[in-house]
């Protein structure tokens, strides 16, 4: 690494470099002799769904995680009961022979999280419940109150680190975007700093008495949030000459299939691109024993990632790694300036291409009609190759064409796509749309000089780089550098993943980038895949397509459907969770760009859903509490009448839009 780059690097103070993979080095903290931080492996977690009360079956569950791959199983305390029965889910697993560590969750409940201390391997707070009650309140503090305010939590909180200390437990300080304090958010606001002076506040004091087994995390529903506060977080700890402690990594409320897989490989996967997390939990809106696999394909891609080709050193950082700003870029069609990035299908591989087959990317033909019509994931340009698709495109769909086929055709409907060597050279191009495709490698002070003033021009950048995620910002930044403002759509190719890889992988790969601002529009690129039937080819493309999308939706960058913020169900859920969403899901899915959170009690309640436009939270047997924003709109709404409700509250407001007639999509 150079010295600028070390010299950029101490100014940033994040990660151990952002060309290089290389691991944040942690103290390492035991938790019941699965050492987790250091040069261990990161490890896998997750938490359970039944009731807490219910022995037989938490212990059942906790099996069932453990052989999925759980190294350390969490389980919810919400009151002493609850904490005292961890003692029997324990014993009852050493009977079977089971020794994962257990993990007690508490919300509000210092006592029960001092008697869980003394019974299982750590202990998770959350800074923003443990001593404080939310009651959206905006207070004026003064610092001498603010003060009094921090003796007040002292005195809550040294009685749970000094049992810590006594019995070898480890904590996890855990906040939560969607529960910071009124204390917090009054000071702070709702903000990844506040995030981490949530954290620091409780971390200060068990520094002060030399209790040092601590994992830290910071997670939110919203991706850029979240990456944003561990980042920060990471700065702060090494400021203040605190200990670099490991850090636990999540997204809340990822929800449910292909959504909450990507949304949490966004942001968990942004992070570990940067050799951020020792362990990582994946909270999605199913059995928990799904998410450990899933976690498992996210930390599995950087057990050889040290070998990868080398990236050019940086000297400048022409981004702000702790908030979002879209790199500004000149409008080039539609691409670039203002305009929401775009999805590229590339359907190159296609043989024999019919007009049904653009039913995979978002376009249906109505042969009964003789009309096109299209859905929220429509791609906005068909990559064709050396294959022009045979039949006129609906008018939502615009095609790229290799240069040297495009160039036979002339066609005004159609944009070549050249070769670095094609596009230097002396071939036609269009009067107001082209592309070229290129990488990192490739990168010249001709080629630079060449599309500097070219605004017709909209570059596709890919890498074959096993680090690909750092050398592509690293293009992106030195054209920041260069200050060449072209677009720059995000190329990346896979070959023989799983669905659950290309979802993660994907996400990882284009998310993160997205994420700091950067990246025009994105391109999922298959043509070298063998297929059995076209069938597999169009089931293939349809996927690769819904994936580009719900990357964009997940780094908050287009959003083409609704989102549901959804909690990943606990012990503490008043109702079937799983169930519920998919019935909420079923009757609003076609309300693009709302928001909806569905929690299942008051803890994962207002504050969880933080980001939401409305809410449905448990909040009694059979009883549903019915938000507008964080506002409480209807209390004790039975459930048979809950849905119902919700829709007449998005209907008030004028969000409602009926769904389109099956015939229609």
């Amino acid at each position: 690494m150079s010295t600028a780059e070390l010299d950029l690097l101490s100014k940033v103070k994040y990660c151990n470099s952002l060309t290089a993979y290389s691991r944040r080095k942690t103290r390492v903290v035991d938790i019941g002799g699965i050492p987790l931080g250091g040069d261990n492996p990161i490890r896998v977690q997750s938490m359970t769904t039944v009731d807490t009360m219910d022995t037989m079956g938490s212990v059942d569950q906790v099996i069932r995680m453990v052989d999925a791959g759980c190294e350390y199983v969490r389980i919810t305390a919400p009151s002493i009961k609850e904490a005292q029965n961890l003692e029997e889910i324990r014993k009852e697993l050493r009977t079977r022979g089971y020794d994962v560590p257990l993990i007690a969750d508490i919300h509000f409940t210092p006592n029960a999280a001092e008697l869980a201390a003394r019974i299982v391997e750590k202990v998770r707070v959350n800074p923003g419940n443990y001593a404080d009650k939310k009651k959206f309140e905006v207070i004026d503090y003064t610092d001498d109150s603010y003060a009094a305010e921090l003796e007040r939590i002292r005195e809550k909180f040294i009685p749970l680190v000094k049992i810590c200390k006594e019995y070898g437990t480890a904590m996890r300080i855990g906040t939560n975007h969607g529960s910071l304090s009124d204390r917090i958010l009054s000071r702070y606001g709702d903000t990844p700093l506040g995030m981490v002076e949530s954290a620091l506040e409780f971390l200060r004091i068990c520094e002060e008495l030399n209790y040092y087994d601590i994992v830290l995390s910071m997670k939110a529903s919203n991706t850029q949030v979240m990456v944003q506060a561990y980042r920060l977080l990471v700065r702060k700890l090494d400021k203040e000459g605190l200990q670099p402690y490991p850090l636990h990594l999540g997204v809340t409320e990822a929800g449910e299939g292909e959504d909450g897989r990507i949304k949490s490989a966004v942001g968990i996967g942004t992070l570990l691109e940067d050799g951020l997390g020792d362990t990582v939990r994946v909270s999605l809106t199913e059995e928990p024993e799904f998410e450990a696999p899933v976690a498992q394909t996210m930390v599995d891609r950087y057990n050889d990632r040290a070998g990868h080709g080398e990236i050019k050193s940086l000297y400048s950082m022409p981004v702000d790694p702790f908030s979002y700003r879209k790199r500004i870029t000149r409008e080039t069609g539609n691409f670039g300036k203002d305009n929401v990035p775009r999805v590229i299908a590339d359907i190159c591989g296609l043989k024999d291409l019919e007009m049904k087959d653009l039913k995979g990317v978002g376009h249906f033909y109505l042969p009964a009609l003789d009309k096109w019509s299209m859905n929220d994931l429509g791609c906005d340009y068909i990559y064709t190759g050396e294959r022009p698709a045979p039949f006129m495109l609906p008018n939502g769909v615009r095609e790229i064409m290799d240069a040297a086929v495009w160039s036979e055709h002339k066609s005004e409907t159609a944009y070549p796509l050249f070769t670095v060597g094609e596009y230097l050279s002396e071939m036609a191009k269009h009067d107001k749309l082209n592309f070229v495709l290129t990488s990192y490698p490739e990168w010249t002070l001709e080629l630079a000089n060449a599309i500097r003033t070219d605004k017709t021009l909209v570059l596709i950048i890919e890498t074959s780089n096993a680090h690909g995620y750092a050398e592509l910002r690293r293009f992106i930044f030195e054209l920041m550098e260069e200050d060449i403002n072209v677009p720059v759509i995000i190329k990346r190719s896979y070959t023989g993943l799983s669905e659950d890889q290309l979802q993660i992988y994907a996400s990882t790969d284009i998310g993160g980038l997205l994420i700091d601002g950067m990246g025009d529009g994105t391109m999922l690129g298959f043509d070298q895949l063998t297929f059995k039937n076209k069938q597999e080819q169009l089931d293939t493309l349809k996927s690769y397509n819904s994936t580009a999308f719900g990357i964009l939706q997940a780094a908050r960058t287009r959003m083409t459907k609704t989102e549901y913020i959804s909690c990943p169900s606990c012990g503490r859920t008043l109702f079937d969770l799983q169930e519920t969403t998919a019935m909420i899901r079923k009757r609003t899915d076609h309300l693009k760009g709302v928001k909806i959170g569905i929690m299942g009690c008051i803890v994962n309640g207002p504050g969880e859903m933080a980001d939401a436009d409305y809410g449905y939270v448990g909040s009694g047997k059979g009883k549903i509490t019915l938000y507008r924003g964080q506002n409480v709109v209807k209390r004790a709404v039975p459930s048979e009448h809950a849905v119902d409700e919700l829709i007449e509250l998005i209907k008030e407001d004028g969000n409602w839009i009926a769904p389109v007639q099956a015939e229609n999509v």
